[in-house]
């Protein structure tokens, strides 16, 4: 991955490439923006051009024998922190049981979720987190010498799923970096880190995509008619990951929305028993998933109080041709009153997913709530 296959981001792509000119490269860097703004794509790029060496004033040269090595991503000072599960096999899993799977799904596309990554090595009711065994590996690969670069690097990806333990080890790296090592942490959410972690770190504030990045990033990749990449690029809002998920499978977004589609018409019923067999299929299947169909029921939602509000004239709605149809019968029951309640719930119920609540008590709950806020 080089800064040329990323579409966009001129200006952060020129901070970061002004400062390995400048020699001004921060030990720590925290890589951070809005869901899909490409942020581990772009931290990938800037550790290919630190370490390229016959690097041109706008990228990594491509052909040199550290670019080879950062595209098939072996580069031997290049290192990888990412989500992994716990299983009977894997009692103290690290990222490296991993890595081979991750190189392969990251140079599919650097840009997807973490339930996408965990579908991949077939993750069951397990959450995705960097566990406290990946702190000495961390500690061992840092304190390596370099073997082909001026530099290690290290590139953490979700650092706010680490493990306190973890978290504390890093804190103190961080304090006092081993010499000629950088990390690059790729973050969603990194008002979950360590505020000493935030201190430390040099942040890359990273916008959305326009939606003429999106749209010339789904063309090149494409021969679809224009109509439905037109389409898919007013849905993903700047989110290239929602895009290429729209464009790529389909399936998954439809099955989501069916799922809400029933919530909602059995909450509206009053139909218990179909609520109760509703969370008991919700409860099976996995945790990830469970909360990627809770924030895709939080947008919807969303979308739906902005279509109440008469909002869609300011190009303020943001709904896939299947999504619109649903809403323009649904969103009359998405109200002032109600919205702020709704919202509040399925947040509650994604808090309590991620705590390993019980999953069919957690649906139950809010079907059942749902039922009252509906009406």
């Amino acid at each position: 991955m080089n800064f040329a296959q990323i579409p966009g981001h001129k200006e952060t792509k020129k901070k970061l490439i002004k400062s390995v000119q400048e020699e001004r490269v921060s030990h720590a860097q925290l890589f951070t923006g809005p869901q899909g703004c490409g942020s581990l794509a772009l931290a990938m790029a800037y550790a290919r051009y630190i370490s390229c060496e016959n690097r041109t004033p706008d990228d990594s040269c491509g052909t040199c024998k550290s670019c080879i090595k950062y595209e098939k991503m072996i580069h031997p000072d290049l290192h990888f922190v990412f989500p992994v599960i716990k299983d009977k096999k894997n009692t103290e899993p690290v990222s490296d049981i991993y890595i081979e799977q991750w190189r392969e799904f990251v140079k599919g596309s650097p840009y997807f979720t973490l339930n996408s990554w965990l579908n991949s090595i077939d993750v069951e009711n397990a959450q995705g987190l960097i566990f406290a065994s990946e702190a000495g590996e961390i500690i061992k690969k840092i304190n390596l010498k370099t073997f082909e670069s001026d530099f290690k690097i290290m590139i953490i990806w979700l650092p706010e799923k680490m493990h306190q333990a973890t978290a504390n080890k890093l804190l103190k790296l961080l304090e006092e970096p081993p010499e000629k090592t950088l990390f690059l942490l790729v973050s969603d959410e990194p008002d979950k880190l360590l505020p000493t972690i935030l201190s430390r770190c040099q942040m890359i504030k990273i916008p959305r995509f326009t939606d003429s990045e999106i749209k010339g990033f789904l063309e090149k990749r494409s021969a679809s008619d224009g109509d439905n990449i037109d389409g898919i690029t007013k849905v993903a809002n700047g989110n290239i990951i929602r895009a290429v998920e729209l464009y790529e499978n389909a399936d998954a977004s439809h099955s989501k929305l069916l799922s809400f589609k029933s919530l909602m018409r059995f909450a509206w019923k009053r139909d218990i028993i179909s609520l109760i067999n509703w969370s008991e299929e919700m409860a099976v299947t996995g945790r990830e998933a469970q909360k990627n169909f809770l924030s895709y029921s939080l947008r919807l939602l969303r979308e739906n109080i902005m279509l109440t509000l008469d909002q869609q004239k300011n190009n303020l709605v943001f709904l896939s041709e299947e999504e619109a149809s649903f809403s323009g019968n649904f969103h009359p029951f998405i109200t002032r009153e109600n919205i702020s309640h709704m919202t509040n719930e399925f947040n509650l119920a994604f808090t309590h997913i991620e705590a390993n609540g019980n999953a069919k008590i957690i649906f139950l709950d809010l079907a059942l709530k749902v039922t009252r806020l509906i009406r």
